[in-house]
């Protein structure tokens, strides 16, 4: 039986690594990167590469950026009286594509899980505060996903928010409990953040 070579094997075991690629897809994926040019497969090798050099957490609000700071943040025209929490980029992304909110933004870079071990520690909640407390923001809106956990860590933020003078927000529930923004469908998430609720 005709063995595959290292290199093809070692591509197929990288591939079966990424999130929701099985075997056939890595296998697939390896074979397409086999039949294209050679241009564009470096082309491929190239952006990852790029990904891996320059992307970096923005300093203020931990979106991705390839500078210090990202584009929303050095953006003069945004609203500066108004932040979005949400739990990861591709969440910050699903809400600009709505084209409905004008403000800035801060990641938690995840959501408080303690099963999976995860406290207010490993988030960036206490940048988060901090930024709040020194800033000129009136809303705080909490957009994390409507999960079990998204809400707890929600409720957990709200309430070291209190004692200051903002008024902090939820997004409406026209996201049903138990999804994930990233998937939500725009129309969706305009109305869940024109719809937003006091906490």
């Amino acid at each position: 039986m005709a063995e595959l070579t290292e290199s093809v094997t070692n591509l197929i075991n990288e591939f079966a690594k990424l999130p929701g690629i099985g075997k056939k897809t890595a296998e697939r994926l390896t074979y397409h990167v086999l039949r294209v040019s050679r241009a564009e497969a470096l082309a491929l090798a190239d952006a990852i590469r790029a990904v891996k050099e320059n992307i970096r957490y923005c300093r203020t609000c931990y979106n991705l950026a390839e500078e210090e700071e990202c584009s929303i943040c050095r953006d003069p025209r945004r609203d500066r009286q108004t932040l979005c929490v949400v739990e990861q980029p591709r969440d910050l992304m699903a809400l600009e594509q709505t084209g409905v909110y004008r403000g800035l933004y801060h990641v938690l870079l995840g959501r408080i899980a303690p099963l999976e071990g995860i406290g207010p520690e490993q988030l960036t909640i206490e940048a988060l505060v901090r930024r709040v407390r020194q800033g000129q923001f009136k809303e705080v809106i909490m957009a994390t996903n409507p999960t079990t956990e998204g809400d707890g860590t929600a409720l957990h933020i709200s309430s070291l928010l209190e004692e200051l003078p903002v008024t902090v927000t939820r997004l409406a529930r026209g996201i049903t409990t138990g999804s994930v923004l990233e998937f939500a469908n725009k129309e969706i998430l305009a109305d869940a953040i024109v719809g937003r609720q006091k906490l």
